[in-house]
C-alpha cells in the first residue's frame, strides 16, 4: 500500500496497512474503526477472534459461507473471504455495507467498510490483504507505529493525574505550560510521590513530554511496540530520534537517582 500505516493491534497479536489520509477512531466494544475525518471515503471496521483449532480462520469463512445466503467466496490477496454486500439509507443517501469474513491461522476476523453507493472498496481490500499474524514466542523487532487510541488514552489520563494532583497540593491551575515543570518539581520534591508508584511517576514523564510537544514543533505522539512493552513515545520527525517517557523519570527513580524535570527539559531542546 503506497504511503500506507502500520496498525498493530493491542496485545500485538495482529497487524495491518491502512492508507495514511485514514486515523483511528473510537471502536466498538472489541472492535477497531479507522476513517478519513477530511474527506470522507468509508468507515473501515474489524474485530478479530482467536479460536482453539490452528485452522479457526479459515473455518470461520466456511462456516459463515454455509450460514449466510448472501455470502459468497472471494479473494482478496491471498486470503479466502466470505463476501456480502447490503444497501442502506441514512437521512436520504444511499450507501452500501461491505463485510468480509476472513481467517489466517487460528484467528478470524470480522470486517466491514461502510461506504456511500457505488464508491470504490480498493482501499478495504487493500487493508484486508495486508493483514499479519504476529505468533506468541517469536520476537519481533522493536517498532512505533502512528499513536493508538489506547495509548491517546494513556497520555490523557496522565495528563489529567498530574492536572489533579497540582490543583489538589499546591492550589495552581496547570496549562502543560513550560512554566508548570516547576510546580510538577514541587510534587516530586515535597516527597508526596512513593518511590515506589510506577504509575504516577510515569505520569509524570509522560506529561513532561506533553509540554516538550506543546512548545516544539514537529513532536509527535507514536505508539512503541517492543516486545510487552506497548507505550506512548515521542517522535522528532525532523530528524526521527524518539523521547521515551518512562526514561525521563521513572528509569531514574528505580535506579535512586535524583529527578530535576527542568534539566531534563532543557537537554530534550
Amino acid at each position: 500500500m503506497v504511503n500506507g500505516k502500520k496498525f498493530i493491534a493491542p496485545g500485538a497479536w495482529f497487524s495491518m496497512m491502512y492508507p495514511a489520509d485514514w486515523h483511528e477512531s473510537e471502536g466498538e466494544e472489541e472492535s477497531f474503526l479507522f476513517y478519513n475525518p477530511d474527506d470522507w471515503d468509508g468507515n473501515f471496521r474489524i474485530s478479530a477472534f482467536r479460536g482453539e483449532d490452528a485452522d479457526y480462520g479459515q473455518k470461520t469463512v466456511a462456516d459463515e459461507l454455509k450460514r449466510s445466503r448472501r455470502a459468497q467466496a472471494v479473494m482478496v490477496g491471498d486470503l479466502k473471504c466470505a463476501y456480502s454486500c447490503e444497501a442502506f439509507t441514512e437521512d436520504g443517501q444511499a450507501y452500501e455495507n461491505h463485510q468480509w469474513v476472513t481467517g489466517i491461522g487460528d484467528v478470524a476476523f470480522e470486517i466491514s467498510f461502510a461506504t456511500a453507493q457505488g464508491a470504490s472498496i480498493r482501499k478495504a481490500q487493500e487493508v484486508i490483504a495486508s493483514l499479519q499474524l504476529r505468533y506468541p514466542g517469536v520476537k519481533y523487532h522493536a517498532e512505533t507505529i502512528p499513536v493508538r487510541l489506547m495509548e491517546i488514552y494513556q497520555i490523557d489520563e496522565a495528563y489529567d493525574w498530574v492536572q489533579s494532583e497540582i490543583k489538589k497540593q499546591l492550589k495552581r491551575d496547570f496549562r502543560g505550560e513550560e512554566n508548570d515543570i516547576r510546580n510538577m518539581q514541587r510534587i516530586i520534591d515535597n516527597g508526596s510521590l512513593n518511590p515506589r508508584k510506577r504509575d504516577a511517576w510515569i505520569a509524570m514523564g509522560i506529561t513532561l513530554c506533553v509540554i516538550l510537544a506543546n512548545e516544539v514543533d514537529g513532536m509527535e505522539w507514536r505508539t512503541l511496540i517492543d516486545g510487552s512493552r506497548e507505550v506512548p513515545v515521542l517522535e522528532n520527525t525532523a530528524d526521527g530520534k524518539t523521547v521515551d517517557p518512562m526514561k525521563l523519570v521513572w528509569s531514574k527513580v528505580k535506579n535512586g537517582e535524583p529527578v530535576n524535570l527542568m534539566d531534563t527539559y532543557e537537554n530534550l531542546l
